[in-house]
């Protein structure tokens, strides 16, 4: 796109992307997850088990994941969310944690996402 120095244009096109993402998030669901540790590790921690039975990922409903990392928020669907952990089953990534490592995840590396 053209660089514009006319706030009213700019305007329009920045309500039609509002617009875009309005439609997008109608009728969706959000689940919003923080980890205190990921800016320093780089990784997330995606929980798909916890005390032997599926949770986390493995049951979410929603339709998009988000994760708050300090004052980031990065936004994905769920189902991309999953097909990048699956790639991470029986690696070196697939671990135990949560509360006394009751909990099997992926530590998804944070590029990942983006």
């Amino acid at each position: 796109m053209d660089y514009n120095n006319d706030f009213r244009h700019d305007l329009k096109v920045g309500q039609v992307k509002e617009k875009e993402i309005g439609e997008i998030f109608q009728n969706k669901t959000i689940e919003v997850k923080t980890d205190l540790k990921a800016s320093k590790t780089g990784n997330l921690f995606i929980e798909y088990e916890s005390r032997n039975k599926k949770s986390g990922i493995s049951t979410s409903e929603s339709d998009f994941y988000c994760f708050a990392i300090d004052s980031i928020f990065i936004l994905i669907s769920s189902e991309d969310l999953k097909n990048k952990c699956r790639k991470y089953l029986n690696t070196y990534r697939d671990i135990r944690g949560g509360d006394n490592n009751t909990s099997k995840g992926i530590l998804l590396p944070i590029q990942d996402l983006l």
